[in-house]
């Protein structure tokens, strides 16, 4: 497979130059206008943000590229489907009062929200899975599967269980139903080590779906009702917590790229990713601690690989900000130096396995040209 190509600006900005300006540059650089909008339903999958967190994608930026769709004759609508674990975003009535109360709404953006999976995250469609080795078949947010042109556009951030978070986990994850995205995270749960526990109770009250209590002093998960979502190994400071499958991380991972390759499969698709508010943990939480890397660019591509691949490579490169996670731990006397920023912020995960099943069942490269404009 030959080089894929990626194309890369900063945030910096001249006299009545807007980013949104650069943003639109970009993707017509990159070739979006390559792709027959002409009547069709168009996607634009992203991530509005738990409530209480303030590092998702501002709505400016979305405007800006469905004002190109727009241009191009595309029908643009945003979407994502609803979380598998409590929170603001658990259904469509307090999903869509989520997005809007942050911010996402017809006229801060130029199209209608639609959540992809329904009222209650059971609006669906199986699709089979190409090249699949984990899925034979995806259960995706029916919208998804109705569009005509998948487009993403992502916040590059942390995340406490895959690394980071950007085009594939927007897209994979993200366009899971809830069926979905337990059929991602049943290959391992999680388990407390009561020797390493401190009863700081702080796994509780991340956990997403109360399968955790405390039995003498001591955190104990529940595995009957516990759906492996993962957020208290993220949430535990001691290392306490743990999955009982050595190769849940890996089977994670491996499912992502299955799933974001069933909902492009077939179908034109483009990928954007801000890398900017690089939060240590995912958009998900209802919070968002400090950034661990600086702003450093808006990126697009037509492979997905490829894109998050160089959204790494350009994190791995940065300098990390003292006072973050990432800062803090770097600066521990006994800390075990990973040379790689998403270990060294989340000790316990594992990112570079999605990119290399990406390229393994063919969704994309990780073999690119960076393009900078």
């Amino acid at each position: 497979m030959e080089k894929s190509k990626v194309f890369f600006t900063d945030f910096r900005t001249q006299l009545e130059v807007s980013q949104g300006v650069k943003l639109q540059r970009l993707i017509r650089r990159a070739g979006i206008g390559d792709i027959d909008f002409e009547g069709k339903f168009v996607a634009i999958k992203m991530h509005f943000g738990e409530l209480g967190n303030f590092s998702y994608l501002r709505p400016n930026y979305v405007k800006a590229v469905a004002d190109v769709i727009k241009e191009l004759g595309g029908k643009p609508f945003l979407t994502d489907c609803n979380t598998l674990y409590p929170g603001s975003r658990k259904n469509a009535v307090d999903h869509l009062y989520n997005a809007e109360v942050n911010g996402f709404n017809s006229v801060t953006t130029g199209c209608y929200v639609i959540i992809a999976d329904g009222l209650k995250g059971t609006d669906e469609a199986t699709v089979p899975v190409p090249n699949g080795e984990y899925c034979k078949e995806a259960y995706i947010g029916q919208a998804l599967y109705d569009a005509d042109i998948i487009i993403s556009l992502s916040h590059f951030k942390g995340h406490e269980m895959t690394g980071f978070g950007g085009a594939i986990k927007n897209v994979g994850m993200g366009g899971g139903s809830r069926a979905g995205k337990m059929q991602q995270h049943c290959d391992g749960k999680p388990h407390v080590n009561p020797d390493l526990c401190r009863n700081c109770k702080k796994c509780g009250r991340e956990c997403g779906s109360d399968a955790i209590f405390y039995d003498s002093g001591k955190a104990v998960i529940e595995q009957d009702i516990c759906k492996g979502c993962g957020r208290c190994i993220g949430a535990c400071a001691f290392d306490a917590i743990s999955t009982e499958n050595d190769t849940a991380l890996e089977a994670l991972c491996g499912k992502m790229a299955e799933y974001t390759a069933a909902i492009v499969n077939e179908k034109p698709h483009f990928h954007i990713s801000l890398i900017m508010d690089v939060s240590p943990n995912c958009d998900c939480h209802g919070e968002n601690d400090a950034p661990i890397l600086p702003n450093i660019g808006m990126l697009a591509s037509f492979d997905p690989v490829a894109l998050d691949q160089a959204c790494a490579d350009l994190c791995l490169a940065a300098e990390p900000i003292r006072n973050s996670q990432l800062g803090d731990n770097l600066a521990k006397p006994d800390w075990h130096h990973h040379h790689d920023h998403f270990l060294d912020s989340n000790p316990n995960i594992k990112w570079k396995e999605t990119l290399e099943h990406g390229e393994k069942i063919g969704l994309g490269t990780r073999d690119y040209e960076l393009i900078k404009m």
